[in-house]
């Protein structure tokens, strides 16, 4: 099983590069400024092997048959999984702290679109029990502390609902701290602060890692009953050319961990 790059360390028009403590801590406002460079995020990202033919197919995989549902779409980013949920007939709700995000969303999914700007981790804008599932795809990781999100997460699940979960494989930041010469301890939550570059546009994102006991004890901890661990193989539709060294056979690999919670 090999280990494949992350989307912090992303092949194609995105490139990343690890930088310092002191180099992160110099300036705060841009840390995770995706208003900076939303556009030249999205067109680099969203159509990549890791994000348009992994991280997306396993989520709407996980999902199934959502038609009719009232979905939402926690850190929907640009709105690529908002809008392929909405396509299988769901109702969908989005958020992201990043206004530059959402105008790109809106670009996308047209000005009727239900999107509110608002942080995972912060109290959110919606009633108790107001969805019946909520998408949560590769965005706990900007969160040192996953408590304060996942009890608004439950808040707003109906009594039942479903919390489908992508977020890094620890295994497989491990074995990149590893390859970076960084020196971390697998069993501690710690963070790694990278600047990434995008159509000439830079940005310093930090994300937070955790062990997997840890994501599992937050989840119970928050009220949530795991259901479903998936460790998926890339869509069936890859382009050859995709793929690592373009090996067909090379289709599962060690990147993102999926869940799929029940709120009690």
């Amino acid at each position: 099983m090999d280990r494949m790059p992350s989307d912090h360390d992303p092949p194609g028009g995105v490139s990343a590069r690890l930088v310092s403590p002191s180099a992160a801590s110099a300036d705060p406002r841009r840390i995770n400024d995706y208003d900076s460079f939303a556009e030249e995020y999205s067109a680099g990202t969203e159509a990549n092997l890791i994000n348009g033919y992994y991280a997306r197919p396993a989520m709407l995989e996980l999902a199934g048959d959502v038609a009719g549902r009232r979905m939402l779409d926690a850190g929907c980013g640009s709105g690529p999984l908002f809008a392929a949920l909405r396509d299988r007939g769901a109702i969908v709700t989005g958020f992201d702290k990043s206004a530059g995000m959402l105008e790109v969303a809106r670009q996308r999914l047209g000005d009727d679109a239900d999107l509110v700007v608002a942080e995972l981790g912060s109290p959110l804008p919606f009633t108790d029990g107001a969805f019946d599932d909520v998408a949560a795809s590769l965005v706990l990781h900007y969160l040192e502390d996953w408590g304060p999100a996942l009890a608004e997460l439950r808040r707003v699940l109906k009594p039942g609902g479903r919390l489908i979960v992508s977020v890094d494989h620890p295994f497989a930041v491990a074995l990149r701290n590893r390859e970076w010469g960084r020196e971390a301890d697998y069993f501690a939550t710690t963070n790694l602060t990278a600047e990434w570059s995008a159509g000439g546009r830079t940005a310093l994102l930090r994300f937070w890692h955790r062990p997997l006991h840890a994501m599992t004890d937050a989840f119970s901890a928050a009220g949530f009953r795991i259901t479903t661990i998936s460790e998926p193989s890339v869509s069936p539709d890859t382009p050859r050319e995709l793929l690592p060294d373009n090996d067909s056979n090379s289709r599962r690999f060690l990147c993102f961990l999926f869940f799929v919670l029940n709120s009690s």
